[in-house]
């Protein structure tokens, strides 16, 4: 990479952890592009020749965000292979990592509404609710002779409620409000997941 490339690079991703630091404490609505320029140290030219504007650098936060989440299920799950203990073990990573207070505030409170309801639902269905998808699709056809009830619309409702209750967590702002969640999850997935005997 050339020194203009480094440049760039090193300014783009300053911008990206400064508004990520700024919208996690004082939200999105509240961060201006003033002081976040006088948090850079970058002129608004800088800002713009990476991001269309503010709404466009929200996005990028939210998709680092978003790979972070995806390496913790990964890390927890690296070695696992039994798939319901995997989607266990994914999920409950997944909670832990989406319910720090900075992100869930960034990516479950601020996101819906900034980005817009289809932006952001198109947003999370490429990152955790993909693998969530993922990982119910593969239980089902390794579990298709006995009967193991798995859908999409299965995936649909497990991704809504751990957003829901990741957010209630969060705001609880308790470790026994997360730990009560977490159970919550393993609730939901020990009946979701469960064989059921097919029909004579």
């Amino acid at each position: 990479m050339g020194k203009k490339a480094q440049q760039a690079a090193d300014s783009r991703a300053r911008l990206i952890a400064q508004a990520r630091a700024l919208f996690q404490t004082q939200g999105y609505a509240a961060t201006s592009t003033e002081t976040l320029l006088a948090a850079t140290g970058l002129t608004r030219g800088a800002l713009y020749h990476h991001f269309r504007d503010k709404k466009d650098l929200f996005q990028a936060v939210c998709e680092q965000m978003h790979g972070e989440l995806a390496q913790a299920i990964e890390a927890a799950t690296a070695d696992v292979t039994d798939d319901s203990e995997g989607l266990r073990l994914g999920s409950l990573a997944w909670m832990a990592a989406v319910g720090e207070p900075g992100r869930c505030r960034v990516l479950l409170i601020d996101a819906p509404a900034v980005l817009g309801e289809a932006q952001w639902e198109a947003l999370d269905a490429r990152h955790g609710y993909a693998s969530l998808q993922q990982g119910l699709r593969e239980m089902r056809q390794a579990h298709t002779a006995t009967g193991l009830l798995q859908s999409d619309a299965l995936a649909a409702a497990l991704n809504g409620a751990m957003n829901q209750l990741a957010r209630w967590s969060a705001e609880q702002g308790s470790e026994a409000a997360r730990q009560e969640a977490a159970g919550v999850v393993e609730q939901l997935l020990a009946v979701a997941t469960q064989k059921q005997e097919k029909a004579p």
